[in-house]
């Protein structure tokens, strides 16, 4: 149990058996979860205090960030990551029991992500198939097993199939073995889930805005900030500041707690070169 205490209501990007509820699952395995359509709309519950957290996915091992996730909470949302969850993938192709045993398919949904990560799967066995993108691998798998008169299939996790019922034709079709995501447990107030057992390391994720005067060598000057404090960056990317060409913001996740000495002495001189730092805070992360 992630905390004790009152039921905890958690949001989560649905509908059930997405790998987002899983995620939600293993961090609150005893809370009320509330599946909702979109990542905003989980993000937004929590911002209005409609329930305690959002479980959001962030970033997968395959295909990269999540640019909807890191963009909500840069311009829309003030809200912190309390944990993360570190979930395995698994991608299944799966169609109504009706239809097994079919040559072929009218086509295929799925999330976006999810036909990517089998790419190499499609391609070389259904080649000439659509493949239709959808909200959600649950959505898809739920859609598939409301339409017995249509001959098509979705991608999805196991959880989803037993779910709605659906039978697995292929399994494990996503093209590499290491196939995680990253999801993001988000909160109004700046915080820290129990830590889990075995996980002795705090990250902190900052988004950085970098001065106004788009002097040359910034980049530089931010990643020195970290780099003569023996701070380790796990990750640091670029986003649009969605103000004109060439402009970015940066997101970074730093293996220190906010609240080291090395941490606030790095804030501070980053406030001197003139940037502007967003903390999403520090936290744990649940495997």
């Amino acid at each position: 149990m992630a905390e004790q205490g009152t039921k905890k209501r958690i949001s989560f990007l649905g509908p059930d058996a997405s790998f987002t509820h899983l995620a939600a699952l293993k961090a609150f395995p005893d809370g009320d979860l509330m599946a909702y359509t979109t990542i905003p709309e989980c993000i937004e519950a929590v911002a209005e205090d409609r329930v305690d957290y959002a479980v959001v996915p962030l970033e997968n091992a395959l295909e990269g960030s999540v640019p909807l996730t890191i963009d909500y909470l840069f311009h829309e949302a003030q809200l912190y990551v309390t944990a993360e969850v570190l979930s395995p993938i698994e991608q299944h192709l799966m169609v109504h029991p009706d239809n097994l045993g079919s040559d072929g398919f009218e086509a295929i949904y799925s999330h976006p992500h999810a036909l990517a990560q089998c790419h190499k799967f499609l391609y070389y066995t259904y080649k000439n198939t659509p493949l239709e993108q959808y909200s959600s691998t649950s959505a898809a798998a739920k859609m598939v097993s409301e339409l017995p008169e249509r001959n098509i299939a979705a991608i999805g996790n196991e959880f989803s199939a037993q779910k709605y019922g659906l039978s697995i034709v292929h399994r494990e079709i996503h093209d590499f073995h290491f196939n995680h995501t990253r999801f993001f447990v988000l909160s109004k107030t700046n915080h820290q889930l129990t830590n889990p057992a075995h996980n002795e390391q705090v990250k902190t994720t900052l988004m950085i805005s970098p001065p106004k005067d788009d002097r040359s060598g910034v980049l530089h000057q931010v990643l020195s900030v970290f780099a003569w404090r023996q701070l380790n960056l796990s990750k640091i990317e670029s986003r649009p500041l969605k103000t004109g060409l060439g402009n970015y913001f940066f997101i970074a996740d730093i293996l220190d707690d906010e609240l080291s000495p090395m941490m606030q002495g790095a804030f501070m001189e980053l406030g001197a070169l003139g940037c502007t730092v967003k903390t999403l805070g520090s936290y744990y992360t649940y495997e």
